[in-house]
């Protein structure tokens, strides 16, 4: 199993300073001790994930703190950018990272995100879809045909030129079972949250028989889920630190989710009491079921069950909302949990599997926010 971290925090009182030097911290203590990957996603216009404008930035400046790990985009919103103008930037990230660099591509959902590309919203799937090979062929240092000015079309190939020949990408998954075969059917690998045991493992079987139909390695595809992530050596006096972190953290998520309802005319009417009755249920639901909370033994059971349904990766989502400081000096006992999982066991036993439990009524599983 690979591990690496993701970000993808709200804002809390953290000034945005604090945070990318947090960001930095935590990079260079994985890039020294073998974690695989760091995520950075792009966020606009929201509180929820408010730091984040721009990953081939801040991933510039990883570029250049690190030395080993991945620098990978969690996601590009494809729908907001010209293919040419996200290959040019993620193609000198690549330069300064010397060949480090991958992208999830997601399509988008927030309306009030399409200020860049309004007509891109309706079609935002397809429009990302469609641009993958587009995407691939420029970065292979291909040419590729373009609309000009006064109705011409123009050729461009892109510089600079990147380190890596092909580009590792990644499509984002949230609720639509078909994102996992149109990924597969075109060589990319998928990045997931873990909503139901049950059909991740489903999930990620059409997955592998999507690639095999398609021509591809059916073993090649990598299969990445993110957790919140914090690991202790007492399960009670974890429980009690991040369960209000996780609950804010799903509640901001769950006001951006409510107003965006509200623009597009969708609205159920949530108020704050119930709100806050879901964030907390949901809360106590990732702990017992979906996260890397706990202590080490707890989040190593979770781990290898995780390998047993398939996946590849699991990328940890350790900006929740705790101090910054509390993080960092826990990212040793996550460096525990990532060296016990990465060592031979000839003959494992079964993970033990979490009771059954099904998502709090009118709680929807927590999306990425980047696709439908």
């Amino acid at each position: 199993m690979d591990f690496s971290v993701y970000f993808f925090s709200a804002n809390d009182r953290n000034d945005f300073g604090a945070r990318y030097r947090f960001i930095l911290d935590v990079a260079r203590f994985i890039d020294r001790h073998g974690f695989t990957a760091i995520w950075t996603p792009e966020r606009h216009f929201q509180e929820f994930g408010g730091s984040f404008p721009s990953p081939a930035v801040l991933s510039a400046a990883l570029a250049v703190a690190t030395e080993n790990l991945q620098l990978r985009a969690g996601s590009v919103v494809l729908p907001h950018h010209h293919p040419v103008r996200m290959v040019e930037e993620w193609s000198l990230v690549d330069q300064l990272s010397r060949g480090r660099v991958g992208v999830c591509l997601a399509t988008g959902w927030h309306r009030g995100d399409f200020v860049f590309y309004p007509g891109h919203y309706e079609q935002r799937r397809q429009y990302t879809l469609d641009n993958v090979e587009t995407v691939a062929a420029l970065w292979r240092g291909e040419t590729r045909t373009f609309p000009g000015p006064d109705g011409q079309d123009l050729d461009v190939r892109t510089y600079p030129r990147p380190c890596r020949p092909e580009l590792p990408m990644w499509l984002v998954h949230t609720s639509n079972p078909r994102t996992w075969v149109d990924a597969a059917e075109r060589g990319l690998n998928v990045l997931t949250l873990l909503t139901s045991w049950e059909k991740l493992e489903e999930d990620v079987g059409r997955y592998r028989a999507a690639r095999e139909r398609a021509g591809h390695d059916p073993a090649a595809g990598t299969v990445t889920v993110g957790m919140h992530t914090y690991i202790g050596d007492d399960e009670q006096r974890v429980r009690e630190l991040v369960r209000e972190p996780v609950k804010r953290y799903l509640a901001s998520f769950m006001t951006q989710k409510r107003n965006d309802d509200k623009v597009s005319g969708h609205s159920r009417g949530t108020d704050a009491a119930e709100q806050d009755r879901l964030a907390t249920l949901m809360a106590d639901d990732y702990y017992d079921r979906r996260s890397l909370l706990g202590t080490e033994d707890k989040c190593a059971a979770t781990v290898e069950r995780l390998r047993a349904v398939g996946v590849d990766e699991v990328a940890c989502l350790v900006d929740f909302g705790l101090p910054f400081d509390t993080v960092t000096r826990a990212l040793p006992a996550l460096d525990a949990l990532r060296r016990r999982c990465a060592a031979p066991r000839p003959n494992p036993a079964p993970a033990p599997a979490p009771a059954p439990a099904s998502t709090p009524a009118g709680a929807e599983p927590m999306s990425w926010y980047y696709t439908t």
